[in-house]
């Protein structure tokens, strides 16, 4: 956004409801690794090397699994739960620049100062799963494609009655905000361009949390809030993928070549 507009200040977790290959250059045919790798004659060729699979997504158990690791970070430290921890992901993921994994990671296992966790806690299967949450993400942000964000059904004040929209979906927008405080490069893109996603994702925070934003909190009331929590589920979704155009444009294809001018009389032909 533009230099007097200040990412959203998000509550604590305590506070949020829960290159192809080929020859290398200077190398001759016939050397390098491919040839010493070939298959002598009456040998069995070498397999291909193998593609990397997709990172596959957490399962039920996983999730609650990660949730029960989250829990187990030690006091002082203060880390995101998995909704906030989804919505976090997916604002250091849509920064212009890739944000190295030991500076966010830290920020999981606590939230606002990054602090390192004692020696005897071993952090490893924690960050393991956090790891594949962000390469799915990351695949679906760089393929425009839909995915399901982490946000859970909760009842509202009255128990008989479900809670807002808003409410149950607070936790995700919040990690989302945290990344952006933390790591305001995504901020600094051309607000005109930011206006209108930022809008729908920031609505469901408390209008106080909007600091020097005029622009964003006038598009903000122009707004409809979500009639249930599909849609609001949607809303999210559609507006990450439309800052993702900004801050992490697709390579647009190639333009076609056209054949080279013919020199000379057409070539004749039968008639």
């Amino acid at each position: 956004m533009n230099s007097n507009t200040k990412p959203p200040r998000p509550r604590s977790p305590a506070q949020a409801p829960r290159q192809a290959p080929g020859r290398r250059p200077g190398s001759a045919p016939g050397h390098g690794p491919a040839a010493r790798n070939a298959a002598r004659p009456g040998e069995r060729p070498a397999p291909p090397a193998a593609v990397k699979a997709p990172a596959q997504p957490l399962n039920e158990a996983e999730l609650e699994h990660l949730q029960t690791l989250l829990d187990q970070v030690p006091a002082p430290l203060e880390p995101l739960d998995v909704s906030m921890l989804d919505g976090f992901l997916v604002g250091v993921l849509l920064q212009p620049k890739a944000v190295p994994a030991f500076q966010w990671t830290r920020h999981v296992l606590d939230s606002e100062e990054g602090r390192n966790p004692p020696e005897r806690f071993d952090s490893r299967p924690l960050l393991a799963l956090v790891k594949r949450r962000y390469q799915q993400l990351n695949q679906a942000i760089v393929d425009r494609q839909w995915f399901d964000p982490w946000v859970f059904e909760m009842q509202g004040e009255d128990e008989d009655e479900e809670a807002e929209p808003s409410e149950v979906v607070f936790p995700w927008v919040a990690g989302f905000a945290l990344a952006t405080e933390l790591f305001p490069e995504l901020m600094r893109e051309d607000a005109a361009d930011l206006l209108e996603p930022l809008a729908a994702l920031f609505m469901h925070l408390d209008p106080d949390d909007l600091e020097d934003a005029d622009d964003l909190l006038e598009e903000i009331e122009s707004l409809e809030p979500p009639k249930d929590l599909e849609e609001a589920v949607e809303g999210l979704v559609s507006a990450c993928l439309m800052l993702a155009d900004v801050s992490r444009p697709q390579a647009k294809p190639a333009a076609p070549q056209r054949p080279p001018a013919r020199r000379g009389p057409p070539p004749r032909g039968r008639y």
